[in-house]
């Protein structure tokens, strides 16, 4: 099992990964745009996100521009499907907090992610450094759109209270 750490500011579009104290990577989310940037461990993809009401990624490698895997996200918000090259995985929420999440395959745990007040780690039982990527981006993912929920649903109450 290899442990990593992150951190992300408030107010800041990246993820930085560590290991050992040492960044080997990081996730350049760009607020409410369509693709990201990742690189790990001297490897670097695109997370590019097409669609409108029923959207999906594109996870691109950046060395010769190919697609190597796609994310389809669940209506609920609460699970994502991947298909990374040819392998097929399920993210989803460990509890109700969003605190925990992890990367599956069928049933078995590939990496998992913690929230806690100590900080917030990987734990990666799989030698593919992509799906650390990929686990950040679904969270970011999901986090935006439950952002962009509530501006929706909460300005039109705000604008017809300030009147």
């Amino acid at each position: 099992m290899k442990i990593f750490r992150w951190e992300k500011r408030l107010f800041t579009d990246t993820y930085k990964i560590y290991s050992a104290n040492h960044q080997i990577g990081a996730m350049k989310n760009k607020s409410f745009s369509k693709s990201s940037i990742g690189d790990i461990n001297g490897k670097s993809y695109t997370f590019k996100t097409n669609g409108f009401f029923k959207q999906h990624t594109e996870i691109i490698d950046n060395i010769d521009n190919s697609v190597i895997g796609e994310i389809d996200y669940n209506d609920w918000k609460t699970k994502a499907f991947l298909s990374i090259r040819n392998e097929k995985l399920t993210w989803k929420y460990d509890n109700i907090w969003n605190t925990k999440w992890s990367i599956y395959k069928s049933d078995t745990i590939g990496i998992k992610y913690t929230v806690s007040a100590s900080g917030k780690q990987i734990d990666s039982y799989t030698e593919d450094d992509l799906l650390v990527l990929t686990g950040l981006y679904v969270t970011n993912y999901y986090s935006q759109m439950t952002i962009a929920v509530l501006v929706a649903v909460f300005i039109p109450i705000w604008a017809s209270l300030s009147n």
